[in-house]
């Protein structure tokens, strides 16, 4: 039997509201959807610039949160496989690259930052 061509595969990004003083996160697009193969970016918007680190997390459905890639404010990007993140503190901006998107890949994905 052939496996079916550029099946379908749901990525979802959690819009993680977080909020503390005049510190928050959000995450677009809040949904990505993206066939077999194909490249996809997820963004988190911060509002601090004063920050020690932001952290990308992956979350099976059913299952909690486990670490994927850790950024320092200070830092370059750093990958972990067919995953990619960086940093654009000018843009107040992370972005989670996946390259290559495979059936596995379909999960909830977060950002968080840790605040000094």
């Amino acid at each position: 039997m052939e496996k079916p061509l550029g099946a379908s595969l749901l990525i979802l990004g959690l819009q993680l509201g977080w909020v503390s003083s005049q510190n928050k996160v959000e995450q677009t697009p809040p949904s990505l959807s993206l066939q077999e193969g194909e490249d996809g970016i997820m963004t988190c918007n911060f509002t601090s610039s004063a920050f020690n680190n932001l952290q990308w997390y992956r979350q099976d459905p059913g299952k909690g949160p486990t670490f994927l890639i850790l950024l320092y404010s200070n830092g370059e990007g750093k990958s972990n496989g067919r995953f990619a993140a960086k940093i654009d503190k000018g843009a107040k901006s992370s972005y989670l690259n996946i390259t290559a998107a495979q059936p596995e890949d379909s999960a909830t994905y977060l950002c968080a930052m840790e605040t000094q």
